[in-house]
């Protein structure tokens, strides 16, 4: 394994626009869902003429799936990801608006038969269904309470245990209930994650950036360092991650 300095340097300057994580393979492994989010969204995608995807990301899951509708359009609020998006989906035949993620969404009332999310930020319910139309369907994927835990008490200390926290799947179909959203499906799943080098570590917490706020490798050097030699001696870091699948759907002749 090369050095400390070496593989720290090299995921301090390697660029963390968009969501694609091909540059932790061989580096680092995340077990997925059972569900299978992108097929599920695809299936989905295929069966309507009009769907928004809120929070595209660099529009790298929506670029994978076979089939978008006729009317397909996508937000985001981050320019490099908008930047991205905009080359993979413009191709697709898709309109990525820039969006500052805060409510109200750019479109008018009932525009949409399916609205898709992946790993929302946060999600404006009432506003989902606004721009559903009567019959549709919200469709996503979200981060659990407590995800990659142990990565953030490991720089943070001790957390809250999970069911304090918030992104509770239970709590997010009350807020779809609320909005007038009927569950139709809600599943979760703790899903095991191992880091196998310092610079995977370093280019996963660049990126997402919520596990443990404000890491910079200057200011966690010390830490980096120690958790450098820990998975030398013991082998890579063990986290958990937790996803869940939500499903909802507007009543019709709502």
């Amino acid at each position: 394994m090369r050095s400390f300095d070496e593989l720290v340097a090299e995921a301090d300057e390697v660029s963390v626009d968009g969501w694609d994580f091909s540059w932790l393979d061989g580096r680092a492994t995340e077990q997925r869902p059972s569900w299978g989010y992108q097929r599920l969204m695809g299936e989905r995608l295929a069966r309507v003429r009009s769907a928004l995807d809120i929070q595209t990301g660099g529009g790298e899951v929506l670029a994978g799936v076979p089939h978008l509708p006729p009317l397909m359009a996508a937000t985001e609020s981050w320019p490099p990801n908008l930047a991205r998006a905009t080359a993979l989906l413009h191709p697709r035949g898709a309109v990525v608006v820039a969006d500052s993620d805060e409510p109200p969404l750019p479109f008018a009332d009932g525009a949409f038969e399916l609205v898709t999310s992946r790993h929302p930020v946060r999600v404006w319910w009432r506003e989902v269904a606004r721009v559903l139309r009567p019959g549709g369907t919200y469709l996503s994927q979200q981060v659990g309470p407590g995800s990659v835990g142990e990565l953030t008490e490991y720089f943070w200390g001790p957390q809250p245990a999970p069911e304090e926290m918030p992104r509770r799947p239970q709590a997010a179909r009350a807020e779809a209930e609320e909005a007038g959203l009927d569950v139709v499906d809600l599943r979760y799943e703790r899903l095991r994650m191992e880091f196998c080098d310092i610079g995977a570590v370093v280019y996963f917490l660049r990126k997402v950036i919520w596990i443990v706020p404000e890491f910079s490798v200057a200011r966690h050097h010390g830490l980096l360092r120690r958790l450098d030699a820990a998975i030398r001696a013991e082998g890579p870091f063990v986290a958990h991650s937790t996803r869940f699948l939500i499903e909802a759907r507007k009543p019709a002749g709502t």
